[in-house]
């Protein structure tokens, strides 16, 4: 958590439509690779398109274990890797990818299992 005061000497955040632009280049990435959103790949089409560096890997198996994931909890996680890196236009999910994915879906109301 960050002190309130910390908060009030934060510089200025990206502006919107650069933003905007990075999403826009990182959706269009997704679809040329795959020919659909992440959102939408099949469990099925996941290792071939998802793919994960060796400390990815190993980091996203030992925290599906760790937390008791589901299968579905899993492929999750990986799709939103998948995001993570197409955003840092990164082709191999790393494990800092693996890393925000895990921490996005940890930070949801009701994401157990």
């Amino acid at each position: 958590m960050v002190p309130p005061r910390e908060l009030q000497a934060l510089q200025p955040g990206e502006p919107s439509a650069v933003v905007a632009a990075r999403v826009s280049a990182a959706r269009a990435r997704a679809v040329a690779r795959q020919g659909v959103a992440n959102a939408q790949l099949p469990p099925q089409d996941l290792a071939a398109r998802a793919v994960l560096e060796p400390a990815a890997r190993t980091l996203l198996e030992r925290s599906a274990e760790r937390l008791g994931w589901s299968a579905r909890s899993f492929h999750r996680v990986l799709r939103v890797a998948r995001t993570v890196a197409d955003l840092a236009a990164a082709e191999p999910i790393a494990a800092a990818h693996v890393a925000e994915a895990i921490q996005l879906r940890r930070g949801l109301p009701g994401a157990s299992g």
